[in-house]
């Protein structure tokens, strides 16, 4: 479509159901799928950081803060021990909404931004001088690693509903036995007369 043209991140002139066909919904869509795809990327190292570190599923590492001694950081009580669900959850609760509103609005503790400066890095939120560089490349990138773990997200959902394992365990096991260990080998349990 005319629409896109490629001009933004990640465009390829794909979408045939024309759901960016109005500016301002696309410019929604845009922002709302950077977000999400910086959460994957996030979540896909917090699934695999607990199975790495401590042995322990990433679907299974919260329930650590319902045993008798709470939940103890790197384990480590001096770090952060958590005891409380509730406590857990309202902090929890007021700084990701504190970081929402701040995004949402444009507005927060280190000033006002516009536009682009919502969804990508620069001015005080920019550390690592990301933005000097080429920014548009680095777009590009994040938003293609973005869908990756998007889609890698959901691939671990089913992995941990359909074998009760983490991600590490079953690449253990499919190294360990490739054809046994696959979901076109767990998918057969299901066909009639198995």
């Amino acid at each position: 479509p005319a629409y896109l043209d490629g001009t933004y991140p990640g465009d390829y002139g794909w979408d045939s159901a024309g759901l960016s066909a109005d500016p301002e919904t696309f410019a929604g869509f845009r922002e709302t799928e950077v977000i999400h795809a910086r959460w994957a990327m996030l979540g896909l190292l917090g699934c695999i950081t607990p199975e790495i570190i401590f042995g322990q599923s990433w679907f299974t590492a919260g329930a650590e803060i319902l045993k008798e001694d709470g939940l103890n950081y790197l384990g480590r009580e001096q770090l952060v021990h958590a005891q409380n669900v509730l406590a857990t959850v309202g902090i929890q609760v007021v700084l990701m909404g504190l970081a929402e509103a701040y995004r949402a609005s444009g507005t927060g503790p280190a000033g006002t931004v516009d536009g682009d400066e919502r969804i990508y890095p620069g001015g005080s939120f920019d550390p690592l001088n990301l933005s000097e560089g080429d920014l548009a490349d680095l777009k590009v990138k994040e938003i293609k690693h973005g869908r990756l773990a998007m889609v890698s997200m959901l691939g671990l959902y089913v992995q941990a509903i359909t074998t009760g394992e983490g991600p590490i365990a079953a690449w253990k096991a499919h190294i360990a036995d490739p054809a046994g260990a696959n979901g076109f080998a767990f998918a057969t349990q299901f066909v009639p007369g198995n």
